[in-house]
């Protein structure tokens, strides 16, 4: 009896799991994934058995099995084996690490061909596989591994392929970064519970500033070694800061800016100048400019600049136990 299942096009297939039509015909002359049967003229058409093959494959490569691997067990699993003719895996070796749908068509640059799963999936807008791969990543790899060798280079790529195309993938940036806060957050669940006389480190967004994933990674990070912080977002005014500062009486005051044109250095002296405790004893907190948009400019007295997120915890993991010291000094250690 013949197949009378409904027929896609590649295309329409293609824009269904997130890859290029170009990646479709390659798997198709590489590893013998095309349609069972074809249309007059060899045009491809694919049936549901067809695409959910193709899901399969895109599964397996997503996890990280190279394709030809990846390929080989969607086609038995379908029941199918490689078309004559067909690239077998020994012929497509180690192409296969930067061939077709090695990012889903987004620019990764060096990431790691082991992680580049999440940019399939974050492409697919595969929500279930991308909460599995960050999971995953942390548990594996650890917090900063994750989030500088693949989130980051994730989010970079996906918002330069945005700028690029006239707004597409946009859906893809916001759903992956969803995903990414959600996991990070997690992460701080899952961290114990810091000291509450300990006092915290205080992060926001310049005014003017959205891009909260970098600060949601720091204290993610923080939270993991047992630090306290106060997480207040994106684009918190000047005067909100000064008056979190004075309410909070933070040990370090973390900055965000992206670009430039929100850094500003005259919001990071006024910080730098806010003072809070009693009269005649006033503490000032450290002020951590954090992200590309502050420059290399020389930096004043009570600042510092990390380059990245494991300096950065670094530097404040060092600057907390200082300032927490004399909380938990014995009183016979000062002769009290």
């Amino acid at each position: 009896m013949p197949d009378t299942s409904p027929r896609v096009t590649t295309g329409a297939v293609a824009r269904r799991l997130g890859v290029s039509p170009t990646t479709l015909r390659s798997w198709d002359r590489r590893y013998g994934m095309g349609p069972a049967a074809r249309d007059a003229g060899r045009h491809r058409r694919w049936t549901a058995a067809d695409i959910a093959m193709l899901e399969d494959m895109c599964r397996l490569t997503t996890s990280g099995v190279p394709p030809s691997e990846a390929a080989s067990v969607a086609l038995s699993r379908a029941g199918r084996s490689s078309a004559a003719g067909a690239e077998g895996p020994s012929s497509v070796g180690s192409r296969s690490v930067h061939g077709p749908g090695s990012g889903n068509g987004l620019p990764l640059g060096d990431v790691r061909h082991e992680f580049r799963g999440l940019a399939r999936a974050a492409v697919r807008l595969d929500s279930p596989t991308m909460d599995e791969l960050l999971a995953d990543l942390m548990a594996a790899h650890g917090l900063v591994t994750a989030w500088e060798e693949v989130m980051a280079p994730t989010l970079h790529a996906v918002g330069r392929k945005w700028e690029s195309s006239d707004d597409r993938y946009v859906e893809v940036e916001h759903l992956l970064s969803w995903h990414i806060s959600t996991a990070l957050r997690r992460f701080t669940g899952d961290a114990p519970a810091p000291p509450r006389q300990a006092p915290p480190v205080l992060m926001a967004c310049v005014p003017d500033e959205q891009h909260t994933l970098p600060l949601e990674a720091l204290a993610a990070g923080l939270a993991e070694r047992g630090l306290p912080t106060r997480m207040l977002g994106a684009a918190v005014p000047a005067e909100a800061l000064a008056a979190a500062v004075r309410r909070v009486g933070p040990s370090a005051v973390v900055l965000w800016s992206q670009s430039r044109s929100t850094a500003s250095r005259t919001l990071a002296r006024h910080v730098v100048d806010t003072g809070f405790g009693i009269k005649g004893a006033r503490t000032h907190p450290l002020v951590v400019l954090a992200g590309p948009g502050w420059g290399n400019r020389a930096l004043a007295a009570g600042v510092t600049r990390p380059g990245g997120l494991r300096e950065a915890l670094e530097a404040l993991a060092r600057h907390c136990a200082a300032v927490s010291a004399p909380l938990t000094t014995p009183a016979h250690a000062t002769g009290g």
